[in-house]
């Protein structure tokens, strides 16, 4: 019931995100995916990052036929689009693939084994959706808000040193080498999730059930709140605001070679283009959550999911995407949408009251300060800026602690070791004799 119920809402949501769409004239979530059935692919790894999720509940001979076919449905669109000189690109394929299963388990599965077949359908199609569902917003966000807020975060920016305008020439002066290791690691971070999701999820096919917790599901919640966040607080980045990104509608061109001036904040009218998808920065806020998640896998998962949000930390900031600020509030509004997604997995107590009440605390607290006091905050930045730290750190801290308390709870505890048995003692025919 309760997977019918999330699949009959997130349904409802892309209908609802399809009308807004078609009433802006754009095509929405829905459109976008069917025409992938058919026409090219905009991101065939994602699409094949999706078949992977669903092939967890398929056993390896399984595997490697639905990877075949595949293939060989993506040789088959190649050859047509070369033919006909179209844009080549793969992942028809595994779409096709995955609505088979679906197909499949329709038709051809009964009971539990159907359930887990389309479970395993929907986490594939719901990564897909995710992405498309992610995209729609930012043209809705550029469509219904006008103006930006940039100016106010740019001078709140100031009491953390301006990070954007530091990091940012850093890769400049890197260029071309930091700039395509950035662009790799910034443009693949769902596929990143996919590797990490497969991860956790290698054992579904051996017990027959999903674990009651992991990252894909954090992963897409994630997606779906941040956007209404954009809608709130629309913030285009300080390439486009204070940089040649912007053209005509830029503020000035000071990115990434002068900090702009502090001066008296305001909204600016800005294209009907650029997203305004800076406000949290879900980059950070997924890439967070990538990070927590690797914490428990091997050491070569440890490593990787540290290095993905060093480098998009990095990337964030260098290509003029995000202000700092913005990074502040993905990072607790990442652990805050974690701890909720871990208290329902495990049963809500008053320990996840308050760590979820703690996180949504601080964080409209840290958009109220940008919005309102960004002036003082750039005027006295060695009092403003260690603040803005303390709060996010009290997020981090309390969510390790709270979580460390939850894993000592659900952690087994050993069976006491047996009592050795006593000796028998000796009877009087094998006692030994006194020597006289």
């Amino acid at each position: 019931m309760l997977w019918t119920a999330a699949g009959a809402a997130a349904l409802g949501f892309l209908v609802a995100l399809e009308c807004a769409a078609r009433h802006y004239g754009l095509p929405g979530p829905i459109t976008h995916q069917a025409r992938e059935v058919v026409f090219t692919p905009s991101l065939g790894p994602l699409l094949y990052a999706g078949l992977a999720l669903t092939m967890v509940v398929l056993t390896w001979r399984q595997r490697f036929l639905a990877l075949a076919v595949a293939i060989a449905v993506d040789v088959v669109f190649a050859l047509v689009r070369w033919t006909i000189g179209a844009d080549m690109e793969f992942g028809n394929g595994a779409l096709w693939v995955v609505l088979g299963c679906a197909v499949v388990a329709v038709t051809r599965r009964t009971g539990r084994e159907r359930v887990l077949l389309l479970k395993g359908v929907g986490l594939g199609l719901l990564l897909v959706a995710g992405h498309k569902t992610g995209d729609t917003w930012l043209l809705i966000t550029a469509k219904t808000r006008p103006t930006v807020l940039d100016p106010y975060v740019a001078t709140a920016d100031h009491a953390l040193g301006n990070p954007s305008w530091l990091i940012g020439r850093i890769v400049e002066a890197t260029q071309p080498v930091s700039g395509h290791a950035l662009h790799l690691v910034y443009g693949q971070l769902p596929l990143a999730a996919a590797v990490v999701g497969l991860y956790q999820l290698r054992h579904v096919v051996v017990e027959r059930r999903f674990p009651r917790h992991h990252l894909v599901r954090t992963f897409l919640v994630i997606g779906l709140l941040g956007p209404a966040v954009y809608m709130i607080f629309p913030v285009v980045g300080p390439v486009f605001a204070y940089g040649a990104e912007g053209g005509s509608w830029a503020a000035a061109d000071l990115w990434p070679g002068t900090i702009p001036p502090v001066g008296v904040p305001h909204s600016m009218p800005f294209d009907a283009v650029t997203p305004r998808n800076c406000m949290p920065s879900l980059h950070t806020a997924w890439a967070t959550t990538l990070f927590v998640h690797t914490r428990k896998g091997s050491r070569t998962m440890r490593w990787a999911g540290a290095f993905w949000l060093v480098a998009t930390l990095t990337a964030t900031l260098g290509f003029g995407y995000h202000y700092g600020a913005d990074l502040l509030a993905g990072v607790v509004f990442a652990l805050t949408v974690e701890a909720a997604m871990r208290a329902l997995a495990r049963g809500w107590d008053r320990s996840a009251t308050w760590l979820v009440a703690h996180g949504a605390t601080v964080f409209a607290l840290l958009l109220v300060s940008y919005r309102f006091l960004p002036r003082q905050m750039a005027a006295h930045p060695w009092l403003s800026g260690p603040l803005l730290v303390l709060v996010t750190a009290s997020v981090v801290y309390g969510y390790l602690w709270t979580t460390r308390q939850w894993d000592s709870e659900a952690a087994p505890v050993p069976a006491p070791a047996p009592a050795p048995e006593p000796e028998p003692e000796p009877t009087p025919a094998e006692a030994r004799p006194e020597l006289v």
